[in-house]
């Protein structure tokens, strides 16, 4: 709460100084309520923005020192009759089939999928922290995962169930671009976290004379605490980047969430969107990427080390305990991929189905399955978990 607190303070600070700029930049920026005696969000309502782009050069009598330019063939401006908005008061989401009724009926299966994610990441979260057996780093992390999986579910999917149910399909600025941060840091997080379990996995097979020098909880502590940081480095930027853009007309979004490169998509020419589009792109590929290669390349080196056990039995062995992870990383990467594929090819009008079943794929999928997988392969978190309910894992009677 201390964090979320502080975070709120700090956007704050940052809404309000950009305000008292706006405020002394004089009569050339025109307000909603100048033009309409209602609100007070700034427009951008001038000439030059509706009939071309905007150059570099500084114009004393334009918004924001820009000079409008003429119009130019390569970039699309927006309608003479479109006035461009900085922070609008809300956005539109999109549902899943695009029909009210069918939209109502499909949220239950997406409701179960929830109850699974919480109940299971959840029961993960409270075993690993209770039992000192398995604060081992490769519980601990995944204790890690359950955990950032339980948050990207919660920032996530309540949203998504009013919008199916009560057909509430508006949300705030300010609650778009922090669903926004969470959803990409968060995301940042868990690509750390299975980076790291990756690490493990190549520890205990390559090197299992090392495994308890190389790997202690301290050092899981600080991977931990490594990803957060990170992630937040790298995300930390987006609201702000986000919050300088302008924004005119259209005010639907490709899915029932805020992701940045789907508002990206909705930005006029005021405040240009290559710098987000840069910015994103080499987050995306220095964390994402960076760690998926990394994690592929580590799975390079086992699956060398384990062709080079002497029998099957232990070749077996060595595999399945890498099984589990494999899953949950292709979880993860695969419909991370295909949603970047897709946004690279258009901004959701064209196929909105695709856009928005790969998006739920993406948040919903690893969140679902990592219960239900290390649930199923890790008999320690099972029994651990029956135990600590009041029940004894059963066991087949003598005959």
């Amino acid at each position: 709460m201390l964090i979320f607190r502080l975070y709120s303070l700090f956007w704050e600070g940052i809404f309000l100084l950009e305000r008292e700029r706006e405020r002394r930049a004089g009569s050339g920026f025109p307000t909603e309520r100048d033009l309409s005696g209602q609100g007070s969000t700034p427009v951008l309502a001038t000439p030059g923005i509706q009939k071309g782009h905007w150059d570099d050069r500084e114009d004393p009598q334009s918004p924001r020192g820009l000079r409008p330019a003429s119009p130019s063939p390569d970039m699309t401006s927006p309608p003479a009759n479109v006035t461009c908005v900085l922070r609008p008061p809300s956005f539109t989401l999109r549902g899943l089939s695009g029909q009210e009724a069918a939209d109502f009926w499909l949220a239950f299966p997406l409701l179960a999928l929830y109850l699974v994610s919480v109940v299971g990441n959840g029961t993960i979260v409270w075993v690993v922290r209770a039992e000192a057996s398995l604060h081992a780093p490769k519980y601990l992390f995944l204790g890690m995962l359950a955990g950032v999986d339980l948050a990207l579910a919660t920032c996530t999917m309540p949203r998504m169930l009013s919008l199916f149910w009560l057909d509430d399909r508006t949300i705030g600025y300010g609650a778009c671009l922090l669903q926004m941060f969470f959803i990409h840091s968060l995301s940042g997080v868990e690509s750390t976290v299975l980076l790291a379990m990756a690490v493990d996995r190549y520890v205990a097979i390559c090197r299992p004379l090392q495994y308890s020098a190389l790997l202690t909880r301290s050092r899981a502590a600080k991977v931990g605490l490594g990803a957060v940081a990170r992630s937040l480095a790298f995300f930390l930027p987006l609201p702000p980047m986000v919050d300088r853009l302008a924004f005119c007309g259209r005010s639907q979004l490709a899915h029932p969430f805020c992701l940045h490169q789907d508002l990206m998509t909705l930005s006029c020419h005021p405040a240009p969107t290559l710098p987000n589009r840069v910015y994103g792109l080499a987050a995306i590929l220095l964390v994402m990427g960076l760690d998926g290669l990394l994690v592929f390349l580590s799975y390079l080196v086992i699956l060398a080390a384990v062709l080079r056990l002497p029998t099957r039995e232990e070749r077996c062995r060595a595999a399945s305990t890498c099984l589990a992870h494999v899953c949950m990383v292709l979880a993860f990467y695969v419909p991370l991929v295909g949603l970047s594929v897709v946004h690279r090819l258009g901004d959701g009008s064209h196929h909105p189905v695709l856009h928005v079943t790969l998006s739920c794929l993406y948040l919903l999928l690893p969140p679902v399955l990592n219960p239900i997988v290390y649930g199923a392969r890790m008999t320690e978190i099972r029994h651990r978990a029956l135990k600590m309910v009041g029940r004894r894992p059963l066991r087949p009677q003598a005959h």
